[in-house]
């Protein structure tokens, strides 16, 4: 594979940065991570280093090619989601650690994704979203459902209510694994936290596709954006993308 990546990590109008993102490159495949510690619980930006320390235990110490992708995926987040609800195992429920988490393994011009939460995988094509993760939140299903449309996604006052994530309860949460998803030369895929993509539009999301300009620029220049629309209230914005090539 030959890889073009870029990654960046905001405060934004918090104390502390709770989101962890980490790119595993090997020739054979590689790992995106993007892991927010959720806001209110104790401990989120230790809950984040451990399921990113988790997925890359798993990923570098198998074979790879990885021969089960899909079975990865759910072994490595099963195994993030018990050492996380460990941590917490002694604190009040609602003190508990917790996260969502969005991981993309890429290998053989091809990737499979999966997430717990509302973080998300994006594919980028040229100027348009070929694909997008679905929120595990209560907003997706109204609008699944059609109860509300796009445009009342972001002023909805549940926007924010997560059904699922890592931690927190020793049962495993809901997890969303995709089927193999071929990429085309040039194709952007894009891992990020809800502080991210909740301060942007599509057309903003699609500027990543931009083969004309470096894909840092580009990276930076949409997450100081998405803090920008956000603020005073601008959550921890962080995003990992990565252009796909053939070798």
């Amino acid at each position: 594979m030959a890889l073009d990546f870029a990654k960046l990590s905001l405060l934004g109008n918090r104390q502390e940065n709770q989101d962890r993102i980490e790119l595993i490159a090997h020739p054979e495949s590689a790992l995106m991570i993007c892991v927010d510690g959720m806001g209110g619980h104790s401990h989120g930006a230790r809950a984040a280093e451990l399921v990113v320390d988790t997925l890359g235990e798993r990923f570098t110490g198998i074979a790879r090619p990885v021969f089960d992708p899909q079975g990865f995926l759910i072994m490595a987040l099963a195994d993030a989601h018990d050492r996380v609800v460990d941590m917490g195992e002694k604190q009040h429920v609602d003190e508990r650690p917790r996260a969502t988490c969005a991981v993309c393994l890429v290998q053989d011009g091809t990737a499979y994704w999966a997430h717990v939460g509302d973080s998300r995988i994006y594919q980028i094509r040229g100027s348009n979203i070929v694909r997008r993760t679905r929120d595990h939140s209560h907003v997706e299903v109204l609008l699944r459902e059609g109860l509300i449309d796009e445009n009342e996604v972001k002023s909805h006052p549940m926007r924010n209510f997560v059904e699922c994530c890592l931690g927190g309860d020793r049962a495993l949460p809901d997890m969303s694994i995709s089927g193999r998803i071929v990429l085309c030369d040039g194709d952007v895929l894009l891992a990020c936290t809800d502080g991210f993509w909740s301060g942007l539009e599509d057309d903003d999301i699609v500027a990543l596709g931009d083969a004309q300009r470096p894909l840092d620029q580009l990276l930076h220049r949409t997450s100081e954006q998405a803090v920008d629309t956000n603020s005073p209230h601008s959550d921890n914005t962080s995003a990992l993308a990565m252009v796909w090539r053939p070798a």
